[in-house]
Protein backbone atom coordinates (compact mmCIF):
# COMPACT_ATOMS: atom_id res chain seq x y z
CA UNK A 1 0.00 0.00 0.00
CA UNK A 2 1.35 3.02 -1.06
CA UNK A 3 2.06 6.23 1.73
CA UNK A 4 -0.44 8.15 0.35
CA UNK A 5 -2.95 6.05 0.68
CA UNK A 6 -1.85 4.79 4.22
CA UNK A 7 -2.28 8.40 5.41
CA UNK A 8 -5.60 8.53 3.65
CA UNK A 9 -6.87 5.47 5.79
CA UNK A 10 -5.53 6.90 9.09
CA UNK A 11 -7.26 10.02 8.58
CA UNK A 12 -10.34 8.60 7.71
CA UNK A 13 -10.28 6.15 11.20
CA UNK A 14 -9.13 9.01 12.94
CA UNK A 15 -12.41 11.14 11.71
CA UNK A 16 -14.84 7.93 12.46
CA UNK A 17 -12.88 8.20 16.04
CA UNK A 18 -14.09 12.02 16.25
CA UNK A 19 -17.29 11.25 15.34
CA UNK A 20 -17.50 8.24 17.42
CA UNK A 21 -16.49 10.39 20.38
CA UNK A 22 -18.94 13.10 19.68
CA UNK A 23 -21.67 10.27 19.52
CA UNK A 24 -20.96 8.65 23.35
CA UNK A 25 -20.66 11.94 24.54
CA UNK A 26 -24.14 13.20 23.36
CA UNK A 27 -25.29 9.91 24.18
CA UNK A 28 -23.61 10.93 27.64
CA UNK A 29 -25.65 14.20 27.51
CA UNK A 30 -29.04 12.87 26.76
CA UNK A 31 -28.73 10.10 29.64
CA UNK A 32 -27.60 13.24 32.61
CA UNK A 33 -30.27 15.29 31.07
CA UNK A 34 -33.03 12.31 31.65
CA UNK A 35 -31.24 12.07 34.59
CA UNK A 36 -31.69 15.39 36.08
CA UNK A 37 -35.27 15.75 34.76
CA UNK A 38 -36.14 12.29 36.59
CA UNK A 39 -34.52 14.17 40.08
CA UNK A 40 -36.05 17.63 39.15
CA UNK A 41 -39.95 15.23 39.64
CA UNK A 42 -41.42 15.33 43.17
CA UNK A 43 -44.92 14.13 44.63
CA UNK A 44 -47.46 16.52 46.22
CA UNK A 45 -50.67 16.56 47.59
CA UNK A 46 -52.74 18.55 45.77
CA UNK A 47 -56.01 18.02 47.91
CA UNK A 48 -56.69 19.96 50.68
CA UNK A 49 -58.61 18.73 53.75
CA UNK A 50 -61.64 19.76 54.83
CA UNK A 51 -61.24 23.30 57.05
CA UNK A 52 -63.75 25.47 57.92
CA UNK A 53 -62.00 29.16 57.67
CA UNK A 54 -62.85 31.33 60.62
CA UNK A 55 -60.65 33.87 60.82
CA UNK A 56 -59.48 35.55 63.79
CA UNK A 57 -60.53 39.45 63.96
CA UNK A 58 -57.44 42.16 63.51
CA UNK A 59 -55.75 42.67 67.14
CA UNK A 60 -52.54 42.96 68.66
CA UNK A 61 -52.56 39.73 71.02
CA UNK A 62 -53.76 37.03 68.27
CA UNK A 63 -54.17 38.69 64.43
CA UNK A 64 -51.01 40.67 64.27
CA UNK A 65 -51.60 41.25 60.88
CA UNK A 66 -48.01 40.96 59.99
CA UNK A 67 -47.26 39.62 56.33
CA UNK A 68 -45.94 36.44 56.07
CA UNK A 69 -43.69 36.46 53.00
CA UNK A 70 -41.72 32.98 52.99
CA UNK A 71 -42.66 29.94 54.57
CA UNK A 72 -39.97 28.12 55.28
CA UNK A 73 -41.36 25.28 57.77
CA UNK A 74 -44.29 23.94 59.71
CA UNK A 75 -44.97 23.90 63.25
CA UNK A 76 -46.65 21.35 65.09
CA UNK A 77 -48.58 21.91 68.48
CA UNK A 78 -50.43 20.64 70.87
CA UNK A 79 -53.50 23.20 72.75
CA UNK A 80 -52.76 21.81 76.42
CA UNK A 81 -56.10 21.95 77.03
CA UNK A 82 -57.70 18.30 77.39
CA UNK A 83 -60.80 17.95 76.32
CA UNK A 84 -61.40 21.06 74.90
CA UNK A 85 -62.73 21.83 70.99
CA UNK A 86 -61.16 23.44 68.07
CA UNK A 87 -63.59 25.81 68.54
CA UNK A 88 -63.02 26.39 72.28
CA UNK A 89 -59.55 26.90 71.38
CA UNK A 90 -60.63 29.06 68.45
CA UNK A 91 -62.72 31.59 70.85
CA UNK A 92 -59.33 31.64 73.79
CA UNK A 93 -57.53 33.31 70.69
CA UNK A 94 -60.57 35.51 69.59
CA UNK A 95 -61.16 36.41 73.10
CA UNK A 96 -57.68 37.71 73.76
CA UNK A 97 -58.12 41.13 72.47
CA UNK A 98 -60.26 41.79 74.60
CA UNK A 99 -58.38 40.01 77.76
CA UNK A 100 -55.13 41.22 76.51
CA UNK A 101 -53.81 37.86 78.42
CA UNK A 102 -50.76 36.74 76.72
CA UNK A 103 -50.21 37.08 72.52
CA UNK A 104 -51.44 33.64 71.29
CA UNK A 105 -53.12 32.34 68.02
CA UNK A 106 -52.32 29.57 64.83
CA UNK A 107 -53.79 29.41 61.83
CA UNK A 108 -54.81 25.86 62.20
CA UNK A 109 -56.72 24.04 65.12
CA UNK A 110 -57.29 20.54 64.30
CA UNK A 111 -60.33 18.97 66.60
CA UNK A 112 -60.34 15.77 68.50
CA UNK A 113 -63.18 14.72 65.61
CA UNK A 114 -60.45 15.99 62.87
CA UNK A 115 -62.19 19.10 62.03
CA UNK A 116 -59.89 21.88 61.05
CA UNK A 117 -60.52 25.20 61.59
CA UNK A 118 -58.09 27.76 60.21
CA UNK A 119 -57.73 30.99 62.19
CA UNK A 120 -55.16 32.90 60.55
CA UNK A 121 -54.67 33.40 56.50
CA UNK A 122 -51.46 31.58 55.22
CA UNK A 123 -50.11 35.20 54.32
CA UNK A 124 -50.11 36.32 57.92
CA UNK A 125 -47.76 35.52 60.46
CA UNK A 126 -49.26 33.67 64.10
CA UNK A 127 -47.89 34.27 67.55
CA UNK A 128 -47.26 30.61 68.16
CA UNK A 129 -43.62 29.77 67.69
CA UNK A 130 -41.54 32.18 68.94
CA UNK A 131 -39.03 33.31 66.81
CA UNK A 132 -40.14 31.07 63.79
CA UNK A 133 -43.14 32.95 63.60
CA UNK A 134 -41.94 35.05 60.67
CA UNK A 135 -41.59 32.19 58.28
CA UNK A 136 -43.04 28.98 59.89
CA UNK A 137 -47.06 28.10 59.42
CA UNK A 138 -48.14 26.79 63.08
CA UNK A 139 -51.00 23.47 63.60
CA UNK A 140 -52.64 23.36 66.90
CA UNK A 141 -53.69 19.91 67.80
CA UNK A 142 -56.65 19.25 70.49
CA UNK A 143 -56.19 16.19 72.40
CA UNK A 144 -58.60 14.32 74.88
CA UNK A 145 -55.98 14.24 77.97
CA UNK A 146 -52.94 15.15 80.02
CA UNK A 147 -50.79 12.33 77.91
CA UNK A 148 -51.04 14.78 74.75
CA UNK A 149 -51.86 12.14 72.36
CA UNK A 150 -53.55 12.53 69.34
CA UNK A 151 -56.99 10.84 68.45
CA UNK A 152 -57.08 9.01 65.27
CA UNK A 153 -59.05 11.68 63.96
CA UNK A 154 -56.62 14.35 64.91
CA UNK A 155 -53.51 12.42 64.16
CA UNK A 156 -55.08 11.37 60.38
CA UNK A 157 -56.03 14.89 59.75
CA UNK A 158 -52.67 15.84 61.00
CA UNK A 159 -51.15 13.92 58.27
CA UNK A 160 -53.11 15.09 55.97
CA UNK A 161 -53.14 18.69 56.26
CA UNK A 162 -49.08 18.36 56.63
CA UNK A 163 -48.66 17.00 53.59
CA UNK A 164 -50.37 19.20 51.04
CA UNK A 165 -48.77 21.99 53.41
CA UNK A 166 -45.52 20.05 51.99
CA UNK A 167 -46.27 20.48 48.60
CA UNK A 168 -47.60 24.25 48.59
CA UNK A 169 -44.62 25.81 50.52
CA UNK A 170 -42.17 23.26 48.15
CA UNK A 171 -40.65 21.71 51.77
CA UNK A 172 -38.91 18.76 52.70
CA UNK A 173 -39.98 16.59 55.45
CA UNK A 174 -37.21 17.78 57.59
CA UNK A 175 -39.16 21.22 56.92
CA UNK A 176 -41.33 19.84 59.70
CA UNK A 177 -40.83 20.69 63.17
CA UNK A 178 -42.20 20.70 67.04
CA UNK A 179 -42.09 23.81 68.80
CA UNK A 180 -40.12 22.28 71.07
CA UNK A 181 -37.73 21.90 68.64
CA UNK A 182 -37.69 26.11 68.46
CA UNK A 183 -38.25 27.09 71.90
CA UNK A 184 -37.71 24.10 73.84
CA UNK A 185 -40.80 23.97 75.37
CA UNK A 186 -42.24 20.58 75.78
CA UNK A 187 -44.88 20.82 73.06
CA UNK A 188 -46.45 18.63 71.90
CA UNK A 189 -45.95 16.96 74.40
CA UNK A 190 -46.69 13.08 73.46
CA UNK A 191 -43.64 13.73 70.60
CA UNK A 192 -41.73 15.33 72.86
CA UNK A 193 -41.99 12.56 75.75
CA UNK A 194 -41.98 9.88 72.98
CA UNK A 195 -39.40 10.74 69.98
CA UNK A 196 -39.87 8.04 68.21
CA UNK A 197 -43.20 8.57 67.62
CA UNK A 198 -42.34 11.81 66.18
CA UNK A 199 -40.42 10.23 63.51
CA UNK A 200 -43.22 7.89 63.14
CA UNK A 201 -45.45 10.43 62.51
CA UNK A 202 -42.87 12.10 59.93
CA UNK A 203 -42.48 8.70 58.45
CA UNK A 204 -46.68 8.91 57.95
CA UNK A 205 -46.20 12.19 55.83
CA UNK A 206 -44.21 10.62 53.79
CA UNK A 207 -46.17 7.36 53.42
CA UNK A 208 -49.48 10.14 52.51
CA UNK A 209 -47.28 11.61 50.09
CA UNK A 210 -46.33 9.08 48.32
CA UNK A 211 -49.85 7.18 48.47
CA UNK A 212 -51.90 9.98 47.67
CA UNK A 213 -48.99 12.89 45.86
CA UNK A 214 -49.37 13.91 42.19
CA UNK A 215 -45.91 13.49 40.36
CA UNK A 216 -45.07 17.41 39.21
CA UNK A 217 -41.79 19.07 38.15
CA UNK A 218 -40.23 20.85 41.34
CA UNK A 219 -41.02 24.63 41.29
CA UNK A 220 -43.78 24.36 38.55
Amino acid sequence: MSGRRKSRTRWVDIIICIFAAIGVVSTIAVSVRGIRALLDVKKVVTEAPQITEELLTVNEYSRPGKSLDEVHGIVVHYTANPGTSAENNRSYFEGLKDSHDTYASSHYIIDIDGEIIQCIPLTEQAYASNDRNYDTIAIECCHPDETGVFSKDTYDELVHLTAWLLGQYDLEIDDVIRHYDVSGKPCPKYFVDHPEKWEEFKSDVEKYIDTHGEKVRKHD
